[in-house]
């Protein structure tokens, strides 16, 4: 009888027992396959490493690196041997980066050439006692090569205690717009439950490949991208960064039968294929498409499907929750559009934003979440947990958003985003997706500004499509024939990117730095 397995350890030794031939990671760029059983070369030379330089069961283990194929196997490795992986942003500069090593207190860093000199110029702000060192280890890697292939051959028989089901996985530290980042610190049973829970909802077999360039220092990448398709013991096309002109090519040559994407990718492919006439060519090997991180436009949704024949799978995470919180049903007849659909293994409420009340369908309120997934706190931070988690253990999400009748859930926006003019509730989200309808719009996003008479009053930050112009009067009115006058933005302002998080969400309060 075989045990069932309780740690991300316990499912890799079952995947080297049945399958350990079969390809895991594979490098569009350089056509490089990584099979389970050369993982396992992976896990042994990382533990073996780690355990030399006397960092035990439990340390935590940073990577500050794009993605490849010796990320993601270091992703993997490090949690299978024992410790605890810590993602660091490659977007953070560096005082940004050394308050994470510090607070963190990660003993070894690996890092790529081109992170090298960010990563010595925060362990340069670190603190030292006594002229000692950081304390840090940091190993260079190339991140295109096996992981196994660049650290010292083994040496001895020493191997690190496994991992139990309650002992801490992976530190991840959330990309917040104000204040200083909290690291949400997740449990082997916490990942395996939103692993598990996102295979079986998408019906996740050895058979399936899914195609990914969402960065592995996003939860998303790790959680769904990474964790669902292995221990459902599938294959991972793991692509450096996203390409627009290379993705449709990747999906020709590997066959994925699934795709996971945010709505940034969605647009851009969309609008990359709106450059040309050929119409898309059927891929029938494609079982669906995965879009989360951020809310999807409905008009986007419905483009995305109709110009490229793949159904889009609406979905919503939380880097608290292992990424996984609502997700819309497999059955394409049974979805919705503007929704991240139905809770995808938690519970969910909506409750009172001022005196907790639990409140009835179509009422709007603050989402809560409660289920295995649900982070055990963040690290280091009692007062920051005591403030995230109920008594009775359910998450504050800090969303606003209602249930249907149907039990779907709707996501208006961010509590501390949502826009009070004259005292009537307006959310962003409302603002974004009519401006997306214009014909010059490729990205949009509104935010609240300081208005003497109303308290505040509306800013738009507006992205222009390439090779297209437009001006404020040509938007404005646009937004009074959508909107209103009420609700139309009092100024635009025209850029070339929106501030984004690293899984493509927009972080709107930085539009007013």
């Amino acid at each position: 009888m075989t045990v069932p397995a309780t740690t991300l350890a316990d499912v890799f030794a079952q995947h080297q027992h049945e399958r350990p031939d079969a390809p895991l990671l594979l490098a569009p760029e350089t056509g490089r396959q990584h099979t389970y059983g050369a993982l396992g070369a992976d896990v042994a030379a990382l533990d073996a490493l780690l355990t030399a330089q006397g960092i035990g069961a439990g340390a935590h283990v940073g990577f500050l690196l794009p993605n490849g194929l010796a990320t993601s196997a270091l992703f993997l490795a490090t949690m299978i041997a024992g410790r605890v992986t810590v993602p660091l942003n490659l977007l953070s500069q560096a005082p940004q980066l050394a308050y994470v090593l510090a607070h963190s207190e990660v003993r070894c860093v690996f890092v790529s050439g081109e992170q090298a000199a960010t990563l010595a110029a925060a362990v340069a702000l670190l603190p030292t006692t006594a002229g000692a060192t950081s304390g840090i280890a940091v190993v260079n890697i190339d991140v295109g090569e096996p992981l196994a292939s660049q650290l010292p051959p083994l040496t001895g028989t020493a191997k690190t205690a496994a991992p139990q089901a309650n002992d801490p996985a992976l530190l991840m530290y959330t990309s917040g717009t104000t204040g200083k980042p909290k690291g949400a610190l997740l449990t082997h049973a916490n990942l395996l439950h939103a692993a598990r829970t996102v295979a079986a909802w998408h019906r996740l077999t050895p058979a399936d490949r899914v195609l990914s360039s969402l960065p592995l220092y996003h939860i998303n990448g790790q959680c769904i991208a990474t964790l669902s398709p292995f221990v459902s013991g599938g294959s991972i096309v793991t692509p450096h960064r996203f390409s627009a002109s290379a993705w449709w090519g990747w999906v020709d040559a590997w066959q994925p039968t699934w795709i996971n994407v945010v709505p940034t990718i969605i647009a851009y492919l969309l609008n990359a294929a709106a450059e040309g006439d050929a119409p898309a060519p059927a891929r029938p090997f494609i079982r669906f498409a995965r879009s989360a991180s951020a809310p999807l436009p409905p008009d986007q949704h419905r483009a995305f499907e109709q110009r490229f024949g793949i159904g889009v799978i609406e979905a919503m995470g939380m880097t608290e929750c292992a990424s996984v919180v609502f997700c819309n049903p497999q059955d394409a007849s049974q979805r919705k559009y503007g929704t991240p659909g139905l809770p995808c293994g938690v519970q969910a409420r909506v409750v009172a934003v001022e005196s907790g009340e639990v409140l009835p369908d179509n009422a709007t309120g603050e989402l809560q979440l409660c289920g295995d997934n649900v982070m055990a706190g963040y690290w280091n931070a009692p007062d920051k947990t005591a403030e995230a988690l109920t008594p009775d253990g359910w998450l504050r999400t800090g969303d606003l958003g209602h249930r249907d009748s149907d039990g779907f859930y709707f996501v208006t926006g961010r509590i501390k985003e949502l826009i009070i003019k004259g005292g009537e509730n307006i959310a962003p989200r409302e603002i974004d997706e009519a401006l997306l309808t214009h014909p010059a719009v490729l990205e949009a996003a509104a935010v609240g500004i300081p208005d003497k008479n109303y308290g505040q009053d509306i800013l738009a930050a507006v992205v222009l499509k390439p090779g297209v112009t437009t001006d404020e009067a040509s938007l404005r009115e646009h937004c009074i024939q959508a909107l209103g006058r009420y609700k139309t933005p009092s100024v635009f302002r025209f850029v070339d990117e929106l501030p984004k998080g690293p899984s493509g969400k927009v972080q709107r309060l930085k539009l007013l730095d």
